[in-house]
């Protein structure tokens, strides 16, 4: 990795590394390297790992009267490979990404790519730096969505929050379809999705069609902006 790419990059994440090997193995995905060892894979592992406990352990504390179930909801949607994939191209850190050749314009740089490269960001910063700056880096990052949990948490649910923001902003009413469903009649995972005044949004998947629709909801208002819009309109989250 060259001086310039790294200087942007530690503007962008602001911390700076001592090893500058480590920015380079995350930023390098097995198809530019000869041995896979030299790519970000590893890092991707650890990085996941230290994301779900920053993420955990903020939640814990932010909602001491959510049980199990309701903790592990908001968890899997913070730390989803979609969120990862958003948060990334919203500090354009896939651009500094080493592909192979013909994967320059490839979709998945904005998918799951762009995901594994801001995990693998997540273990090169904790293994450079120790845990406290990784957690920093992660909370920056997260702050906007965990808001919204604190709003979910104060003022009802995704569903309710979403149906509010269209009223107000589109005077329309979100619609929720089941796209699918799977499984055995004892055992069924459902798919749901949500529409605006004809635009679509990203679906979900859950075990109940109620919590499916509330994942639905959560994905539109992110792909809404309404979170940083709450996070404005309540300093206090």
């Amino acid at each position: 990795m060259d001086q310039e790419s790294l200087e942007q990059i530690e503007q962008i994440i602001g911390y700076k590394f001592s090893d500058r090997n480590l920015p380079a193995k995350a930023f390098s995905h097995s198809s530019a390297v000869d041995n896979r060892f030299l790519s970000n894979e590893r890092l991707e592992f650890l990085g996941d790992a230290i994301l779900a406990i920053v993420i955990c352990q903020k939640l814990f504390e932010r909602f001491p009267d959510y049980l199990e179930g309701n903790l592990t909801k908001i968890k899997s949607m913070l730390v989803s490979r979609r969120t990862c994939a958003r948060i990334a191209r919203q500090l354009d850190l896939q651009k500094f990404l080493k592909v192979g050749k013909g994967m320059g314009a490839s979709r998945a740089l904005l998918g799951s790519l762009a995901a594994g490269v801001f995990e693998a960001l997540i273990a090169a910063i904790y293994l450079d730096g120790g845990f406290e700056p990784a957690q920093k880096f992660i909370l920056h990052c997260f702050a906007e969505l965990i808001a919204q949990a604190d709003a979910e948490h104060s003022q009802g649910n995704f569903k309710s929050i979403l149906q509010q923001y269209a009223q107000q902003k589109f005077n329309s009413v979100p619609v929720y379809s089941l796209l699918d469903e799977k499984g055995p009649d004892h055992d069924k995972c459902f798919e749901s999705a949500v529409t605006i005044e004809g635009r679509n949004f990203p679906s979900a998947w859950d075990t109940t069609k109620k919590e499916a629709e509330q994942k639905a909801a959560f994905n539109a208002l992110v792909e809404l902006g309404v979170i940083e819009r709450i996070t404005h309109e309540h300093p206090s989250y």
